[in-house]
């Protein structure tokens, strides 16, 4: 290893510190999400704590979003920072294939625990997309090694379901999937369920049952998070699966954005009656800290890949498969999701978007609202597209004023970690309606 000396690195150091780090971004870094033609600068972070970020400038901008929701500890939570450093100094890393340890062993046993009662397995993998991509496959092969040929996934329409190529094809969002079309795996896709069309949504939901081998219905549970936050009724959910559970087919619930606290209970999945076979999870899993993304499923999808035969195995593999480290992460969350502390601040999140959106709902501005736990949003009443001009005027809005909040389209949401005090929340709210009542 060649090492520096202190001279040498003091000179090497300064060098870059003195570069503009947006620079030095621009110069290698391609960003998600991101035409670089149109918008070329990426704000540098340098630094994180509870529900705040610090740019390279010193100001400071409140997390009204949890980092795509992910950090709903708070960043840097020193709690699960001791709980890192402790696994660190013990195993960092090891093949999951033949190998197993206690933090996954661990893992496995704190989830089953607040999973819904009929999940008993937990595959590990690295984020969202591949979370369901494992779901999608797990359903798939399920079959296949019952000797039946079903190769059709039902989906909602304008679902998101990831960016990998079975995650892909179950979502609906165009703008994302728009040259790969001609590779998907075959999706049929229903509308999300309201009160005026849920007669008509289970008649087609049965239609393409009838017509088609379909092997899963995936969905993410009461709240379609690339979806500008659309929100749909338990209930109308409930029918769905029902009519799934009755024909055999089986139910991935993407609970990657809706899962730990996030609607007010674990999983949105123990709002409806019908419980999935399969769940995919990931962003709070690790708390903002490691990537990691688990799917569970019930004993009966497991057991269809028991045989003598090792073609019936579940080949799909990660090589950072339940790392320690992600795991002890995870355990640390879990933890710190069952405490009083953070039960408690979720629930006094709910009841502040609750008097906030009594306060603004029926400003003419606001087409509408919704909210299902901590996640609250509003629809401006205004036309506008996804990414236009007008989209970043509003993001340029909340930044100016020290906030963090990326609108959908027309939608802004607050989504916050759950260590957020009030007066942050109330900064949050009090630009809100400056830019209802002056700006857009």
């Amino acid at each position: 290893m060649i090492e520096l000396s202190k001279e040498e690195f003091i000179s090497k150091t300064t060098e870059t510190d003195t570069m503009n780090l947006q620079e030095r971004d621009k110069k290698h870094l391609w960003h998600p999400l991101t035409q670089h033609k149109i918008h070329p600068d990426a704000l540098p972070i340098v630094k994180a704590t509870g529900a705040l970020l610090y740019d390279d400038q010193g100001k400071t901008y409140i997390d009204g979003i949890a980092s795509w929701y992910t950090a709903m500890y708070g960043h840097c939570n020193p709690y699960i920072i001791q709980k890192v450093k402790e696994q660190m100094c013990v195993l960092d890393q090891i093949v999951f294939a033949g190998f197993t340890h206690e933090p996954a062993i661990r893992l496995s046993e704190e989830l089953i625990h607040i999973l819904p009662d009929n999940q008993q397995k937990i595959f590990f993998s690295d984020n969202g997309s591949t979370a369901n991509e494992v779901g999608i496959k797990m359903a798939l092969q399920y079959y296949f090694n019952r000797g039946e040929k079903r190769n059709v996934i039902i989906a909602f329409e304008d679902g998101f379901h990831g960016d990998t190529f079975g995650a892909m094809s179950a979502s609906g969002l165009s703008v994302y999937n728009g040259p790969f079309e001609d590779f998907f795996i075959d999706v049929k896709r229903i509308p999300t369920p309201t009160s005026q069309n849920i007669a008509e949504v289970l008649k087609q939901l049965q239609n393409i049952i009838n017509n088609n081998q379909v092997a899963a219905f995936i969905y993410e549970p009461l709240v379609q998070g690339a979806n500008a936050m659309h929100m749909f009724k338990a209930d109308h959910l409930n029918k769905i699966l029902e009519i799934c559970k009755k024909n055999e087919v089986l139910t991935i619930a993407d609970e990657v954005m809706t899962g730990f606290g996030k609607t007010g209970k674990n999983f949105a999945s123990e709002y409806i009656d019908t419980k999935p076979d399969i769940i995919s999870m990931s962003k709070a899993l690790t708390a903002g800290f490691v990537p990691m993304a688990v799917t569970s499923c019930t004993q009966n999808i497991y057991d269809a890949f028991l045989d003598d035969s090792v073609g019936k195995a579940f080949f799909h593999a990660h090589t950072y498969s339940a790392n320690p480290i992600a795991c002890s992460v995870a355990l640390a969350g879990i933890e710190l999701l069952r405490s009083e502390e953070i039960q408690n601040n979720i629930q006094r999140i709910m009841v502040s978007h609750q008097e906030f959106d009594t306060k603004i709902r029926n400003h003419h501005k606001v087409q509408s609202t919704r909210q299902i736990g901590v996640i609250y949003a509003l629809d401006l009443n205004i036309n506008m597209d996804r990414y236009g001009k007008k989209r970043y005027e509003i993001f340029e809005h909340f930044m100016k004023n020290g906030i963090a909040l990326r609108p959908l389209g027309n939608t802004i949401y607050i989504l916050p970690p759950y260590v957020i005090t009030e007066k942050e929340l109330n900064t949050i709210y009090k630009a809100i309606v400056v830019l209802l009542d002056t700006i857009i």
